[in-house]
């Protein structure tokens, strides 16, 4: 056995003219488990081996709950927040019920929505603004000889309506900028803020021809609530019926409460002696529940009821029993009953095909009572003729092609609702105007929108087309859109 002196002196020169290859290998003999090393005492020891890594345990469902057993108190639930447990989440993975993973679905499809605002409709702006260029020549023209001998000048009424025009193409460029879907937060406060309104009027409002509609502030300034609950009760039914999602179909979370609200609003304003308004909210109302799903046979039975009440209320009323036997012979009781459908027959009459002229009214000369507000088709009729009603006639087809397009290629159900819900108001709205001036339903005033003169009509008129041009901002060519027709299809199979 040779000095262990000797030895070192070896390895210190093997140190100084080893290679690293010769020194690798050294360190790999010297961590080799079980190798001896001699010393000069001669002990052996037994070098330490090299531990393996370690690594964490899987938790398992026992184990978590004996940490939960064990933790208690104010500060275990947010403790344990972050214990992974695979198998209960599994677990609630595939409790998911097809309801929950419905709506998963649609909240996917609403997040995949371009959040940059596209191009407007333009084809839609230019139909309202046409309207819009159509009625302020004549409100003047209708108005003028009227204006000239109450207050001395001929555009009085023409400059009034021009600044309700700017104030309402104020507003559309404003409901235009914003998201259709922030109103969403703000339906149901505008909701709190109109009930009243409805029964305020009722009380301290101002009543013209027997009907209590406006709140007048001052000489100048007035405003009719029921012209501003037309969006937002708009606004929130497409909230409210996005919200229920399948349970439109159901009686006592969908049809109940749909009635109950609704029809809390049509009795305040037929308080107001408004048939025509109370008309257009049950139609664009019913047109929106009818689109989110309703069940066939409850529809059916809601309108069925919904049509009795209309006909009582239709004779329950001294001046509304009249205007019904009105429309059975209009050409009776010409000087007192059937005046202004007389006289708005005579005007249409007379215009034939191309009409007298601009201007050339002679209904309008103290003949038809008031011409420029309710009866404006009239006049139109009378100085532009056949063919100029036509032309106002297509204008609305037209908008209302553009507006149930738009409500068709919307991806989410609220955009579709509230499209579908200010299309059928505005539409709806033109047809009982035209319907009422031609005696072909019976007589009821409604303005015709952004054609006849009023304020408050033409303002929220123009907004809730804002919130349309707003909504086509925002539309996709989608492959399945909110309103898809197969999806329709089988909706509609399965209520039935």
């Amino acid at each position: 056995m040779r000095s262990p002196v000797l030895e070192s002196l070896d390895r210190g020169k093997t140190r100084r003219t080893g290679t690293k290859g010769a020194n690798a290998s050294r360190s790999r003999r010297s961590a080799t488990p079980g190798s001896r090393v001699s010393y000069a005492t001669g002990e052996a020891v037994v070098a330490r081996p090299v531990q393996p890594r370690k690594r964490l345990p899987r938790s398992s469902k026992r184990s978590v709950n004996v940490v939960r057993q064990q933790r208690s108190g104010i500060t275990a639930g947010w403790r344990l927040q972050g214990l992974w447990e695979p198998d209960q989440q599994d677990a609630s993975a595939q409790a998911i019920s097809e309801e929950e993973q419905k709506k998963l679905a649609e909240l996917e499809l609403d997040m995949r929505l371009p959040r940059v605002a596209g191009k407007i409709d333009s084809w839609l702006l230019i139909i309202v603004l046409v309207l819009l260029c159509t009625g302020l020549v004549m409100v003047y023209s209708a108005s003028s000889f009227v204006a000239a001998r109450a207050y001395g000048d001929a555009s009085y009424f023409f400059q009034k309506q021009l600044l309700m025009v700017i104030l309402g193409i104020s507003a559309m460029l404003v409901t235009m900028r914003i998201d259709y879907r922030q109103w969403r937060r703000f339906s149901l406060a505008g909701m709190v803020v109109i009930l009243p309104l409805l029964i305020i009027v009722l009380i301290f409002g101002h009543t013209v021809y027997g009907a209590s509609r406006w709140l007048t502030f001052g000489s100048f300034f007035s405003i009719q609530p029921s012209e501003v609950a037309k969006l937002i009760l708009a606004l929130y039914i497409a909230d409210w019926l996005a919200r229920k999602g399948n349970q439109v179909s159901t009686f006592l979370y969908g049809l109940a409460p749909f009635v109950i609200l609704v029809g809390v609003v049509l009795g305040l304003v037929l308080l107001e002696n408004d048939m025509g308004t109370a008309i257009v909210i049950a139609g664009f109302a019913t047109a929106m529940f009818f689109t989110a799903g309703a069940n066939i046979v409850q529809f059916l039975l809601a309108m069925a009821c919904g049509g009795l009440i209309f006909i009582v209320e239709a004779f329950s009323k001294g001046y509304r029993y009249l205007r019904l036997i009105g429309f059975l012979d209009p050409f009776k009781h010409v000087s007192d009953l059937n005046l202004q459908l007389y006289q708005s027959l005579l005007a249409l009459g007379s215009g034939g095909w191309f009409g007298l002229g601009l201007g050339a009214s002679r209904q309008k000369t103290g003949y038809l009572p008031l011409p420029f507000t309710d009866s404006i088709l009239a006049i139109l009729g009378e100085e532009l003729g056949f063919i100029g009603c036509t032309l106002v006639v297509m204008l609305f087809l037209f908008l209302a092609f553009r507006g149930f397009r738009l409500a068709r290629r919307t991806q989410d159900i609220y955009g579709a609702l509230l499209a579908t819900g200010i299309t059928t108001w505005l539409v709806l709205q033109a047809m009982i105007n035209v319907g009422a001036t031609t005696a072909s339903i019976p007589y009821t005033g409604v303005p015709l929108p952004f054609i006849s003169y009023g304020g408050s009509s033409l303002v929220i008129s123009l907004a809730a087309v804002g919130v349309l041009l707003n909504i086509s901002r925002f539309i996709q060519e989608p492959e399945s859109p909110a309103l898809a027709r197969p999806s329709a299809t089988v909706n509609l199979r399965k209520k039935i």
